[in-house]
């Protein structure tokens, strides 16, 4: 990770449009303002493209697993996994704001069994999340992410 990641400049976030707009009420509110999306508590995660080697940025739903946040690569039920998925595969080192504290995490896709375990509690967070299992014949992958 590089200081220009922690201070933004360079990072480039996600294109979706209300992704984006999240992104910078987030950032810009020092994580006051942003922190939700459809009443279930949300992240930045700043991230490295793997082709590219640029910075990203997206906004992702989260559980707790213990100290532990937990983010589901749901991609909205899709037959594809979401590219940031596809990038912390590559390099699981991550920025994470949640709230107002910044901090560094790595990132490591849950075994079939650990992700069992935790299913129930992320489907109480954001019960969609049941939906797009059924909607898909992908494996949904569940994504710990530890500070380091």
């Amino acid at each position: 990770m590089t200081a220009e990641r922690k201070d933004g400049p360079g990072v480039q976030v996600n294109p979706t449009r209300w992704v984006a707009q999240q992104a910078e009420l987030y950032e810009s509110s020092g994580g006051t303002k942003g922190t939700t999306q459809l009443g279930v508590p949300c992240l930045l995660m700043d991230y490295v493209g793997r082709r590219s080697g640029v910075s990203r940025r997206t906004v992702l739903m989260y559980g707790r697993d213990g100290e532990d946040y937990l983010i589901v690569g749901s991609n909205g039920g899709s037959d594809s996994h979401p590219l940031w998925y596809l990038n912390l595969r590559a390099d699981p080192k991550v920025e994470l704001r949640v709230g107002t504290e910044r901090f560094s995490a790595v990132a490591e896709t849950l075994s079939a069994e650990e992700k069992e375990r935790v299913w129930p509690h992320l489907v109480e967070v954001f019960p969609r999340y049941a939906e797009y299992r059924r909607a898909t014949t992908r494996d949904i992958p569940v994504v710990r992410l530890r500070r380091s």
